[in-house]
């Protein structure tokens, strides 16, 4: 409510006393207002702090509304769940390490089996097991491949030699099970070329990026006919689903990326009682225009 000029009061002491409520009404404003600065253009952490009830406290009497703070979000604090939703057993190999793994024992026998009273010989009457997870680096060999010939001393013509097994790379340096790690590594863990080309020469083999290359080049070319087999299973389904997702490519000539899209094809009986198994496909196209024949 707005002070009038003619209801001031006349009296000295009791113009000081309404002087002095009005100024301890402005600070208590003046503080609530710079905690809202802080809370809306502060930094995130302050913004989001617990504010304690006194900061809040501004008693302005007529003033009240019905406006409420909105919900904290503390990033630091975990995110509440919906409730209702059962939250899934983490899967941890506490206590048990998974059987399949293969078991490599060291065995510590003491210094000596003699009894330290009577020098009597000592028998086990037990003993404790512990196990940890190790872990071997990968390492890498060379594969050497002996062919001996085996020839008839009384004839010419009597040479005998095993044959050379096939590779994925014929003449090349590189084993299948290289080639299958530089593919998996790839697609499977997202390691790029570039990074596994460091991490070999990390290991004194000095490789380009473009034999790299090279060899994924080849393993696509070997998986072409059972990738091409999968996706016509699929597409022969009854029930076909089908999702797009948009993929930048660069595009050198135009110095810029182009919107392609990778059409993801995948058949999953299993809810309708099938006996087919799940598999998924998927394939690439320059846009969501649709592919049209070279007649058109």
């Amino acid at each position: 409510m707005a002070i009038r000029p003619d209801a001031l009061p006349t009296d000295p002491s009791a113009l000081t006393e309404m002087v002095l409520a009005l100024d301890a009404e402005n600070e208590k404003l003046r503080v609530a207002m710079q905690t809202l600065k802080e809370m809306i253009f502060g930094k995130r952490s302050e913004r989001l702090a617990v504010l304690v009830d006194e900061q809040l406290a501004l008693e302005l009497g007529d003033l009240e509304t019905d406006a409420t703070l909105p919900v904290q979000a503390n990033d630091d604090a975990p995110a509440a769940k919906p409730p209702g939703k059962v939250r899934k057993k983490a899967r941890r190999n506490i206590g048990a390490l998974p059987k399949h793994l293969p078991r490599c024992e060291q065995v510590l026998e003491p210094e000596a089996t003699a009894c330290p009273c009577c020098q009597g010989q000592l028998h086990k009457i037990g003993e404790d097991v512990s196990e940890v997870l190790d872990f071997i680096p990968a390492i890498l060999r060379v594969l050497r491949t002996i062919r001996p010939k085996y020839g008839c001393r009384s004839c010419t013509d009597g040479v005998v030699q095993a044959k050379v097994p096939p590779r994925l790379i014929e003449s090349g340096m590189a084993s299948t099970a290289l080639v299958s790690h530089v593919v998996v590594s790839k697609f499977a863990w997202y390691l790029p070329l570039y990074r596994q080309v460091q991490i070999l020469a990390g290991q004194g083999v000095h490789l380009d990026r473009a034999t790299l290359a090279g060899w994924v080049k080849r393993a696509a070319w070997w998986l072409r006919s059972l990738y091409e087999l999968q996706l016509r299973t699929i597409q022969a389904s009854s029930r076909l689903f089908c999702d797009g997702t948009p993929m930048p490519v660069l595009d050198p000539g135009r110095h810029r990326t182009r919107i392609c899209q990778f059409w993801a094809h995948a058949m999953d009986d299993r809810p309708w009682g099938g006996s087919s198994p799940p598999a998924v496909a998927y394939v690439f196209a320059n846009g969501r225009a649709p592919r049209r024949s070279p007649d058109n």
